[in-house]
């Protein structure tokens, strides 16, 4: 994603927030009851665990599938997930790890244990830098994005497109007639817990 992209997200989260602000949204002087660092790292822990899981139930002839010829492949998806992480943190003043090249990074490879390993390091480097920050440093102002940037914002965004690529690597694989990993194993729950009813 290039920073162009980020800016127009950021964008549109900031301008939705003025919205609130200019429509009559009431001052609330409440404690916030949510913790966005908690929660952005549960949340994109269970993301990280089914890429991991997809990455390693795909077919290896699978890995470099595409729904088109202009589309990524199941291996760049995998890759670009871990790119992003660096880049959007990156954003929020994060260091690139050294060697880093975002023009080459997601062709680098289409070996699974290769992905895996990225999947891995990638969630490391996010749960080091989101751990690393404190409660204010959510707050704290983003100039370069925008008037009203912060480095929350950026963890949400780092959050939205986690997601975002999950259902794009979802999508592949019931185009391809594989079943996630997380779904069979819901399933075979459901089918034990109505054998246990009879």
């Amino acid at each position: 994603m290039n920073k162009l992209c980020l800016s127009a997200l950021l964008s549109i989260c900031l301008s939705t927030g003025s919205w609130a602000q200019n429509y009559g949204a009431a001052t609330d002087n409440t404690a916030p009851s949510y913790d966005m660092k908690a929660q952005s790292l549960q949340d994109l822990g269970v993301v990280q665990k089914k890429f991991v899981d997809l990455a390693n139930a795909l077919p290896a002839d699978k890995l470099t599938w595409r729904p088109t010829a202009d589309s990524r492949s199941f291996a760049e998806v995998f890759l670009h997930v871990s790119g992003e992480r660096y880049q959007i943190l990156h954003l929020g003043g994060t260091e690139l790890p050294a060697g880093f090249d975002g023009k080459t990074y997601e062709k680098s490879t289409t070996d699974r244990a290769k992905l895996v390993e990225e999947l891995n390091k990638s969630w490391e480097y996010t749960q080091k830098a989101i751990n690393g920050m404190t409660n204010a440093d959510f707050a704290k102002l983003l100039p370069a994005l925008g008037p009203q940037a912060n480095a929350g914002d950026v963890i949400y965004i780092l959050v939205a497109d986690a997601h975002e690529h999950l259902g794009q690597v979802v999508a592949y694989a019931r185009e391809n007639n594989i079943v996630p990993p997380w779904t069979l194993e819901q399933q075979k729950k459901a089918a034990e817990a109505k054998a246990e009813k009879k």
